[in-house]
């Protein structure tokens, strides 16, 4: 009897190409950022685009999104999340190419940017100040991945690789202003997140003009 898998035609079906693209969002300057890197070569070169690149046959997803995000950048050691496909049959002049897109949020003092490979720089650009048109659709992946960013602020936790391990309500509210793109009323803010219990305030107190603020760290 044949085996199944000796008589399979792997030609029967077109293969597309597969690639992986990473949205890094950070605070500078109390604005929200993006991490985006010049192409130098076609398609697109010179054009700015979020770091990504085409997956190996002997990686997973999030191993190549990884090692792309290192050899484009220099970011190491950073926790992705997927966001989803992106799949338009012309997003890439070069052939038909889906890409699995990823979104992390980081803080920009632990990164020392280093373009490399196909990329002619890294910069951290401002979310309403980008160096438009980008490549490819990676607008559309932007926009998407920065609505996930903002829904994911009513969790909680999302601020807390952007804080130090303690931290007063004040520098949280900044945080989440920044995030959300808007003024919070800090009494409401205050209530909100504490009714969280995700929060656990300490025994130490920062003293500065104004009464002791007391500091607070992340519970769990």
């Amino acid at each position: 009897m044949t085996d199944p898998a000796l008589a399979y035609d792997v030609t029967q079906f077109e293969r597309p190409s597969v690639t992986a693209d990473i949205v890094i969002f950070t605070l500078r300057h109390r604005t929200l950022q993006v991490l985006l890197i010049q192409r130098k070569a076609w398609p697109f070169e010179g054009q700015w685009a979020i770091p990504g690149g085409f997956v190996r046959m002997d990686e997973t997803l999030e191993e190549a999104a990884l090692r792309e995000l290192q050899e484009e950048t220099g970011v190491t050691d950073t926790a992705l999340e997927q966001l989803r496909a992106f799949g338009d049959p012309g997003r890439d002049p070069r052939t038909r190419v889906i890409t699995i897109a990823y979104t992390a949020l980081i803080p920009s003092d632990r990164v020392i940017l280093r373009a490399s490979t196909d990329a002619a720089d890294a910069r951290w650009y401002p979310i309403d100040d980008l160096p438009l048109p980008l490549a490819f659709d990676h607008i559309q992946i932007l926009e998407e991945a920065h609505k996930a960013l903002r829904a994911k602020v009513e969790a909680g936790y999302v601020a807390r690789g952007l804080l130090p391990a303690r931290f007063t309500l004040t520098q949280l509210q900044e945080v989440y202003e920044t995030l959300l793109g808007r003024d919070l009323d800090k009494r409401n803010f205050r209530k909100w997140i504490l009714s969280l219990g995700i929060l656990a305030q300490t025994t130490e107190e920062v003293r500065g003009a104004h009464r002791p603020a007391a500091l607070y760290e992340f519970a769990g």
